[in-house]
């Protein structure tokens, strides 16, 4: 179509440029920081550390994966479990495993017909009833990755630091749904861990994060964002991260493992919690986030509208393929960073999956909010 000698054509051709521009930067300037990571040794801070675990009916899990947090190969140091309102037979197993550690220490919530209450009430508690200023967060279906993972953890504090982002990924299982989840993961991982290396910590996930007690408090806990089911760990780390106070550990024995969900529905609940929490975020990681997504989609409308239209096929195609080599690269290296390389194949599939499955969360969180926390 010509108005005026001048193609219509041409503007999807601009709109693809600005973003593929808008990607390079997204990949060679903030992911390549974790592609090209090297992991060194990190500096040795001993300090005693206080584990806190929130549990609501998790006897399955616990009796699973408590004993590794409890045997870790650390000097000095407690589990707390917070037993919020668990109707199954987890008080009982937790009982008897007071009986035979002495390190693990059990906080018990009560359900109030009159008081509904979030993960962030029971979290609350479980940290005031830490012994240690160093706090190491974890779920009750998470299994630390080594029996050093507190003390991978809790080496970086030293110079200042109150807060270390680790990495919670998922288990392996059969299944494409377990692959989705773990790319999933692995995508948001690359996002928040190369911020935390850039020095703009926006987020952390509660699987496996670690901060101060007196930051904590510092803070006034969680009460800026209380209102809200989700942000234990990520409005809380937008709120307190900085340059100067934030480290990032990735040596794989710092990772946890957490059970997947096994169907799609739970899992779509889950990441709808998870979304509730971005619009609070600072309004430069809003921006930040929200131009890599949209010139994501932006790019594949655009080359995809010119390659069905038939518009220099050679160049569109060429610019394509190009993207994909490079992403391909950048989340290749950063994969085996994380240990999920053998995923790597499920790249152009994720990319089609996200197309649908976030806009769905986005028009289902505006007509009704999640309300339970498990």
């Amino acid at each position: 179509m010509m108005v005026f000698g001048f193609s219509w054509l041409w503007i999807p051709v601009g709109l693809a440029s600005l973003a593929f521009l808008v990607q390079c930067y997204h990949l060679f300037f903030r992911f390549s920081r974790l592609a090209f990571h090297k992991v060194k040794n990190s500096p040795s801070s001993r300090e005693p550390v206080s584990v806190v675990i929130c549990a609501r009916n998790e006897l399955k899990n616990l009796q699973a994966h408590l004993e590794s947090f409890l045997s870790q190969d650390y000097p000095e140091f407690q589990v707390v479990v917070v037993n919020d309102c668990s109707w199954d037979e987890s008080q009982s197993y937790l009982d008897d495993m007071v009986l035979k550690h002495k390190n693990l220490k059990v906080v018990v919530i009560k359900e109030q017909e009159k008081y509904q209450h979030g993960k962030k009430f029971a979290l609350s508690l479980g940290i005031k009833a830490a012994s240690y200023d160093l706090l190491l967060l974890s779920d009750a279906d998470c299994l630390p990755a080594s029996s050093d993972w507190i003390g991978r953890m809790s080496s970086f504090y030293t110079n200042g630091v109150e807060i270390v982002i680790g990495y919670g990924g998922y288990g392996k299982s059969p299944g494409v749904l377990n692959r989705i989840i773990r790319f999933d993961t692995f995508f948001n991982g690359m996002q928040y861990l190369s911020a935390a290396l850039a020095g703009s910590a926006y987020m952390g996930v509660g699987r496996n994060l670690s901060y101060r007690k007196t930051l904590f408090f510092k803070n006034k806990g969680f009460a800026n964002h209380n209102h809200l089911l989700s942000g234990d760990d990520d409005l809380f780390i937008n709120e307190t991260a900085r340059a100067g106070n934030t480290a990032v550990q990735l040596h794989p024995d710092s990772f946890t493992l957490s059970v997947a969900k096994s169907s799609f529905g739970s899992w779509f609940r889950q990441k709808r919690r998870h979304q509730t929490t971005s619009e609070f975020y600072k309004s430069s990681h809003k921006l930040l986030i929200g131009s890599l997504f949209f010139s994501h989609f932006l790019f594949l409308a655009a080359t995809v509208l010119l390659l069905v239209l038939g518009f220099h096929q050679v160049w569109v195609g060429s610019a394509l393929a190009l993207w994909y080599l490079i992403r391909f690269i950048i989340f290749g290296m950063s994969m085996r960073r994380l240990g999920e390389l053998d995923n790597l194949w499920m790249l152009p599939f994720y990319d089609i999956l996200i197309l649908i499955v976030y806009p769905a969360i986005a028009v289902a969180n505006m007509i009704s909010k999640p309300k339970n926390w498990r």
